[in-house]
């Protein structure tokens, strides 16, 4: 072996004739108190916190409204598991809107992955009133969570001893008038429509819906929209879909695989008396040749699509339905709307 240096030149390639000369210490994670580790997560950047407005858990039993300590227990089978159900909802004007549809459905979606709320329905509402009201914000949302609860990393709900329940209200990100004047775009996403019995239950798993609004992004469409593995159509990643057709008629997709939501269930009880309602199962063809095609939300009341996979819908113009239902949506808020 050659010597250069003080370097030898060999097959283990060491430096000053010693393989180990040279050893990198590891580094040892720092062991803190309560006192040491709280003071350093209070003081660890966190994005998004300033759109937070205040938060509830009903473990500690009281509303705050500074976000680093909005902290879940990482051992809530609600983290790890997907194991739990949410609404969202939204105030505007300092108006909470659709509270009872909501938790009516939230209801039902503990019923259907037996979980038993912590607490009484009627102190979860009011929990909702009052995060809405204690983040002092004239508009928001609040979103609701229901998990397993915290006891451990197994997948076994017996785990848990009891369930958790957290209610945060944030900013509403509320698309610009020009975006209802122009419409939007959609496509036919490649992720398909969840089975029956996943997707009539509002569960926190939205993994199909992330991957769905993450290829809509990467295509440079605004909307995804999913099919069954029929060929009909769902819904959008967190919206409903319908179409008009050319004789002006509303159709509004089966609830096989789809989530009934519930401002479309709203929308229809408003417009009923103003045109023919056909609930069916809708086919790809027919959104091609549909006079109108929109999808409603909580947070986009009716938005037109206005093309399709990069082809025209009707002449390309937000259709007279959904602005119907925008403005009926609005007009219920205002006048029906839990004041905070």
């Amino acid at each position: 072996m050659a010597v250069r240096a003080g370097i030898c030149i060999g097959p283990d390639r060491c430096r000053s004739g010693r393989a180990d000369a040279v050893k990198k210490e590891k580094a040892v994670a720092e062991v803190l108190d309560a006192d040491s580790y709280l003071q350093r997560m209070l003081n660890t950047a966190r994005p998004g916190m300033g759109r937070v407005h205040a938060f509830y858990d009903h473990r500690v039993g009281a509303v705050c409204r500074d976000p680093r300590l909005m902290l879940m227990p990482w051992d809530d089978h609600l983290v790890h598991r997907g194991d739990g159900v949410f609404e969202s909802m939204k105030f505007i004007g300092r108006r909470l809107y659709q509270v009872e549809p909501h938790l009516e459905r939230l209801k039902r979606s503990c019923k259907a992955i037996h979980l038993q709320p912590p607490c009484s329905w009627d102190e979860i509402r009011d929990s909702i009133v009052d995060v809405a009201r204690a983040g002092g914000r004239d508009d928001g949302m609040v979103r609701v969570l229901l998990g397993r609860g915290p006891g451990g990393f197994g997948i076994d709900p017996d785990e848990c001893p009891g369930a958790s329940l957290y209610v945060v209200a944030y900013d509403i990100h509320r698309k610009p008038e020009a975006v209802y004047e122009k419409g939007v775009t959609a496509f036919k996403t490649s992720i398909p429509a969840k089975q029956p019995y996943l997707a009539t239950i509002k569960s926190i798993d939205y993994l199909p819906n992330v991957l769905m609004k993450r290829e809509a992004v990467e295509k440079g469409y605004d909307f995804p929209i999913c099919f069954d593995d029929r060929g009909f159509l769902a819904e959008g990643a967190t919206e409903n879909v319908c179409i008009v057709d050319q004789q002006g008629r509303l159709h509004i997709p089966e609830f096989t695989n789809a989530l009934a939501g519930t401002t479309l269930m709203r929308a229809i009880d408003l417009i009923k008396d103003e045109v023919d309602l056909i609930f069916r199962g809708i086919r790809e063809s027919e959104i091609r040749e549909a006079k109108e095609v929109f999808i409603v939300g909580t947070t986009t009341d009716a938005l037109s699509v206005v093309r399709y996979e990069g082809k025209p819908i009707h002449n390309v113009k937000p259709g007279a339905v959904s602005k119907r239902i925008r403005q009926l949506l609005q007009q219920d808020l205002r006048e029906n709307g839990l004041p905070l």
